[in-house]
């Protein structure tokens, strides 16, 4: 099974905040408080005038991202910054290979990475996107690791985190429908 994302996570506020009046940019609520903006080309082209670049050879430690950020991405999230801290987070997984990196703004500059992995042979709490959740502000809790805690494996996409935002749902939706299905077993 595939995993892809590209979005920013901070604080539900923040975001709603930021982002207000904007045509493409969709939230997903997530776990304590906290949002994903999935980062498409449409946001980014609307963040600041120009279609996004991405790098054609796949990411690394150098460059870690597959979106080039330009130095008007950069400003905005600098300057979305100045309300509280942010993460850019990217993974992609196929067949159990692939990558993740992170980088976290606060106060107006990155304070944090870039960070890359695609060995992921350190603890968890280290791979770049724990590590980042770590440093805006996410606590530890029953989940293996922030990643689950937030709940950014409810969705396998980037283009999934879009519906999931459009639908309102909360992380905990599919549990929800779960729990209702097994409730209704166990009456019929």
């Amino acid at each position: 099974m595939s995993y892809q994302l590209s979005a920013i996570v901070a604080d539900a506020g923040l975001l709603h905040e930021e982002t207000r009046g904007l045509d493409h940019a969709i939230l997903g609520d997530l776990r304590q408080d906290f949002a994903l903006l999935p980062v498409t080309p449409q946001l980014v082209e609307e963040l600041t005038g120009a279609p996004p670049d991405y790098t054609v050879v796949g990411p690394t430690r150098e460059h870690p991202f597959t979106l080039v950020f330009s130095a008007a991405l950069t400003e905005t999230l600098a300057g979305w910054s100045q309300r509280g801290p942010l993460a850019y987070v990217e993974a992609e997984f196929a067949g159990g290979v692939g990558h993740q990196a992170a980088a976290v703004w606060l106060g107006g500059r990155r304070s944090w990475g870039p960070r890359f992995d695609s060995v992921f042979d350190g603890p968890r709490g280290q791979w770049p996107i724990n590590a980042a959740l770590v440093e805006v502000g996410a606590e530890s809790g029953a989940w293996v690791d922030l990643f689950a805690e937030l709940g950014l494996y409810v969705e396998r996409s980037t283009a999934g985190w879009l519906a999931h935002g459009r639908r309102g749902s909360g992380v905990d939706y599919w549990d929800e429908l779960v729990e209702e299905w097994e409730r209704q077993q166990e009456r019929e």
